[in-house]
């Protein structure tokens, strides 16, 4: 008797194979999120270190060709190294204050000379984070999910008015906010009132619907797709490497803290996502896939990678979770990266319709962070830790000029990304607050409820005693009236 095996089509399940025409827009969707975070890291990069026009268009090729790889490499895995998981990985934001502050000391070649040893660093945290899995319970993991969305918000709001520069021309223009705001109304409409494929794919509706706006307004230029080539293929070593002591310090410093943010957002993922707990081998995989892609990168001129929140934010807000669909997505950026033509185009989406689609994914990410959150037990303790976490890290991020007299290397750091204090913040708290359940806060409580009880009443019978004891020892003259 033969058995009919059905093909797998969900894409709520991460072995799904939806057909072409659902994945599609899904896929998109994501693309569209991390394109600009992809290419704007190598812009500031490329303009700290003086490049070329030529070196600066090799930097951008690089970082979308290994945002592609990265993200397949992370959802297939090979051997002990890759995620599994459904997750985007890609040149990250992240680390840009540090490779300002080495590149500009140091150049291209500084820069990807640290890069290596981080990576290499990155693996060596791979390798032991499942003995120290227990050092980054829910409360810590939480807290950083948290901040990751809490400190998007500005990027999505400078998007809505125009760029990612505060000092850009038309930054703040009227016009900008109107289409940004038209983007969100339509992801909105489109994600809580749309159906199937809409409902799921509202960023990608957003993003369609803002984009023809701006077409109207002519707030579109296609001159880069103009001047980009058809086809490049990357080099190997572009720069040379260089090692310089300082440079590594905080190269190595930034990459374990982007190790902490990793899993932050591989937790985020699966709790957001799939509606569990991260797994001890995804975590180990992602870790020791992003510091050896991060690695393997610097030979190429492509900047560290890392996972891209936004992405995680989307996940968690659709539930869509199967490979196949983030495969398309990394298959997208796959191409991009060898045609610089099909990247060009990508990147004409203006800022207002980019801000308008990611703000509400953002806010998304900030809500898995409570989520994880509440997992733990809101304790005295636990709460301390996030409070003070989330006091110090978005203080220092309002106000930069408090740690202006810090070491260069300590300022570029702890200066440039609020997720870096709230993750040593939350890390070391945890370690030396004493633990205390919501139970044992009761319970001690009650005893010490039970202490003044006590001594209370300790103190009203000691009163009559005392009295009497007097009587007892008074003069008999003292007696009678």
């Amino acid at each position: 008797m033969r058995t009919h095996q059905h093909k797998n089509t969900s894409i709520f399940d991460f072995y799904g194979q939806p057909s072409l025409a659902k994945a599609l827009p899904l896929s998109l969707q994501h693309v569209l999120a991390m394109i600009a975070g992809v290419i704007t890291p190598p812009i500031i990069i490329a303009g700290v270190v003086g490049a070329t026009p030529e070196e600066k268009l090799l930097l951008i090729q690089v970082a979308v060709l290994a945002s592609g790889v990265c993200t397949l490499f992370h959802l297939y895995g090979v051997w002990k190294f890759g995620a599994r998981l459904p997750a985007i990985f890609g040149v990250g934001f992240a680390y840009v204050p540090t490779l300002i502050a080495v590149g500009g000391q140091f150049g291209i070649e500084g820069i990807l000379g640290a890069q290596l040893i981080g990576g290499i660093t990155m693996m060596v945290v791979g390798y032991f984070i499942q003995y120290i899995r227990h050092l980054f319970p829910p409360v810590v993991a939480g807290t950083v999910v948290l901040v990751i969305g809490l400190s998007l918000y500005d990027i999505a709001v400078r998007y809505m008015a125009g760029s990612g520069n505060v000092n850009a021309p038309d930054f703040g223009e009227p016009l900008n906010w109107i289409v940004g705001l038209v983007t969100l109304v339509t992801v909105l409409a489109a994600s809580q009132f749309g159906k199937g494929v809409v409902k799921l794919s509202a960023i990608i509706v957003g993003i369609l619907v803002g984009y023809g706006m701006s077409l109207f307004l002519g707030m579109v230029s296609f001159d880069s797709v103009a001047e980009a080539r058809w086809l490049a293929v990357p080099q190997v070593m572009p720069f040379e490497m260089e090692f310089h002591t300082s440079a590594l310090i905080a190269m190595v410093v930034i990459c374990v803290i982007n190790s902490v943010q990793t899993i932050g957002d591989l937790s985020a993922t699966t709790v957001g996502g799939m509606n569990r707990e991260l797994k001890t081998p995804e975590l180990t995989g992602g870790l020791l896939g992003n510091g050896l892609t991060t690695a393997v990168s610097a030979f190429f001129g492509a900047l560290p990678t890392s996972t891209f929140s936004q992405n995680v934010g989307i996940v968690a807000m659709t539930k869509v979770i199967s490979r196949f669909v983030l495969a398309l997505a990394g298959g997208f950026m796959l191409l991009a990266g060898l045609s610089p033509k099909f990247g060009a185009i990508m990147t004409t989406i203006p800022y207002p319709v980019l801000g308008g689609a990611t703000i509400t994914v953002f806010g998304m990410i900030t809500m898995t962070g409570i989520k994880l959150l509440i997992k733990d037990e809101l304790s005295a303790r636990n709460m301390t830790i996030v409070g003070l976490a989330l006091a110090l890290s978005l203080g220092i991020a309002e106000v930069p000029a408090a740690i202006e007299r810090f070491p260069e290397w300590l300022r570029s750091v702890i200066g440039g990304a609020p997720i870096v204090v709230a993750a040593i913040t939350a890390f070391v708290l945890n370690l030396v607050l004493p633990h205390a359940s919501l139970a044992d806060e009761a319970r001690e409580r009650e005893a010490i409820a039970a202490a003044e009880a006590g001594a209370e009443e300790a103190g009203s019978t000691e009163a009559p005693r005392e009295r009497r004891a007097a009587g007892k020892t008074a003069p008999n003259g003292a007696q009678g009236g």
